[in-house]
């Protein structure tokens, strides 16, 4: 195993967004076969700490490469392409607008103690999040728009910390 090469290769996977879950998994589960840590319990010191490194290496690939949000980013971090999620927080005034409503729904929900339209507006985001993920799809894969892809990295990272605050308040009324 070689510690610098890129995640796709350690799994043996072309570089894309698109990608087969089944396959990345069986790839996943037969190099924590080869390296898991356990199997070098009886090794030197050295081999047990190379292990633990390759192991490691194989959970943070898998991690990145099974999310679709880490995937993008890591796709394009590849190409060169920094998402800038932390500096660059412009967004399309329809998505600024949607995202005002959301917030909206989300408030009147909470105060309203009402977990009904708390999980219709959760299946909303999830759907908008369905769509963004497939056009990114098509930017990286299909078209290697990467600067257009990194705008809709950063319109998931919303929807996916919105999804998480869903959750919260969700939560929240049912304590």
């Amino acid at each position: 195993m070689n510690l610098n090469q890129d995640f796709f290769a350690l799994f043996g996977l072309p570089w894309g967004f698109r990608l087969d879950r089944a396959t990345l998994d069986t790839a996943y589960r037969q190099i924590q076969g080869e390296v898991h840590p356990d199997r070098f319990a009886s090794h030197s010191p050295a081999e047990q700490q190379r292990a633990l490194q390759w192991a490691t290496h194989a959970n943070e690939a898998y991690q990145t490469l099974k999310s679709p949000l880490s995937r993008a980013r890591y796709l394009l971090s590849l190409h060169g392409v920094d998402t800038a999620e932390q500096t660059n927080t412009a967004m399309p005034v329809d998505f600024l607008m949607a995202q005002m409503d959301w917030r909206d729904e989300m408030a009147a929900a909470q105060a309203g103690r009402d977990a009904e339209a708390l999980e219709a507006l959760s299946h909303t985001v999830c759907e908008e999040a369905r769509t963004l993920t497939q056009a990114l799809a098509t930017l990286l894969d299909d078209e290697a728009d990467y600067p257009a892809a990194a705008g809709l990295v950063r319109k998931l990272r919303f929807l996916d910390k919105f999804e998480q605050d869903i959750g919260d308040a969700l939560e929240a009324l049912l304590d």
